[in-house]
């Protein structure tokens, strides 16, 4: 089946996005990173100016939730002053970059001239996304992204359209130049229309000019210990300002780093306990479980979401395997890939999809939003 055409646009800190809760503001903090100091005043504004709930979304931005009309240009202007909305907007195009990126090794500096590079070019597509991702080893490679910047097999760098097997090898100094081509060609070939370069490239193919080297293997990321300091997952993504302040009480990190796995790095945190409430081991069962909002925060669903989620998620044994995503509606904002059990809503009930996406066949219909029968259902006992 085809994913339903989505509803509204991308939320930026300039142009937030209605929900069933309020405006949505999306922020992108330069290099993803937030220095504890700004972060604390960060907490407080959007507690003033909205519901003071925060969340990291799967391209490493940040959101504020429950923002009103009236409350909206103080909060901008209140993020502004603390560097958290460029000077420049973009023409569109996003950049997700691998959050263990460290001072000097170059990947700032590139992130900074693909920006400018791309601001030069005719506007993009709204969801359009450049992942720069030229570590050791590729850790980007389930996330959403247009143009993905990897190593190759034989440790250089390469461009690569997403959907493509192989890309174009690039040396240091001309990647920024090669993503510019790669999104000129995606644009004078009707690109748009389609809206993504994986959908484009499925129905068009791609030039030789952009193919012929491999990259390399992807590396799954996890919670826990990096060098960095560790990383800690927020259930479903989301956390309130209060479990915020407390986690910074707790562990004094100098910064955080958003990542793509709606999860945040605590960059030079102490080893004091991590308070409850947040995953802290992959083994978690919530670790495994993605849910969107649902009804009533988002007026697109039918169906509440997260309580639900929390609950079969309980009943999980831990160390299982599979991912389970709980989607309001069939557009499955939470997981646009495959899981290997989907909980739809629909009208009040929920379907049923086996290894698929929110907008799959289900094998079941119009099952009651029941936590026992549910669980049944998912294990086939029902």
């Amino acid at each position: 089946m085809t994913r339903p055409p989505p509803r509204g646009w991308c939320p930026t800190a300039e142009r937030p996005m209605a929900s069933g809760d309020g405006l949505i503001m999306r922020l992108r903090p330069p290099m993803g990173r937030i220095e504890t100091p700004v972060l604390r005043r960060l907490i407080r504004a959007a507690t003033r100016h909205g519901s003071g709930i925060l969340e990291v979304t799967s391209r490493a931005s940040l959101q504020l939730r429950g923002v009103s009309e009236a409350s909206h240009p103080a909060l901008l202007a209140e993020c502004a002053d603390l560097g958290l909305v460029p000077a420049t907007p973009t023409n569109g195009a996003g950049l997700t970059v691998q959050p263990f990126w460290r001072e000097g090794d170059g990947t700032g500096a590139l992130a900074d001239t693909i920006l400018n590079t791309l601001s030069e070019l005719p506007a993009l597509p709204a969801k359009f996304g450049v992942a720069v991702d030229q570590g050791e080893n590729p850790v980007l490679s389930e996330i959403s992204a247009d143009i993905r910047i990897e190593r190759s097999e034989n440790g250089g760098v390469i461009v690569r359209a997403d959907g493509a097997p192989t890309g174009r090898a690039v040396p240091d100094d001309r990647i920024a130049e090669a993503v510019a081509a790669l999104a000129l060609w995606f644009l004078g070939t009707d690109g748009p229309r389609l809206g993504r370069m994986q959908r484009h490239i499925q129905s068009n193919g791609i030039p030789s000019l952009f193919q012929g080297t491999r990259p390399r293997s992807s590396t799954a990321s996890s919670l826990g210990p990096t060098t960095l300091g560790p990383i800690i997952g927020l259930p479903f993504g989301q956390a309130t300002a209060s479990e915020l302040e407390g986690l910074l009480d707790a562990v004094s990190p100098t910064a955080i780093r958003l990542t793509p796995w709606r999860a945040l790095l605590l960059e030079g945190a102490s080893d004091a306990p991590i308070p409850a409430g947040f995953i802290t081991s992959a083994e978690d069962p919530l670790a495994r479980v993605e849910a969107c909002p649902g009804a009533p925060a988002c007026p697109s669903a039918s169906v509440a979401t997260r309580p639900l989620a929390r609950a079969i998620a309980s009943a999980m044994p831990q160390g299982q395997d599979g991912r389970l995503h709980v989607s309001g509606c069939a557009k499955g904002c939470a997981r646009p890939t495959e899981a290997d059990t989907v909980l739809v809503g629909r009208d009040g009930a929920f379907d049923l999809v086996r290894s698929g996406h929110a907008w799959d066949t289900p094998v079941r219909q119009g099952l009651a939003p029941d936590e026992a029968a549910l669980i049944g259902a998912i294990r086939g006992d029902a």
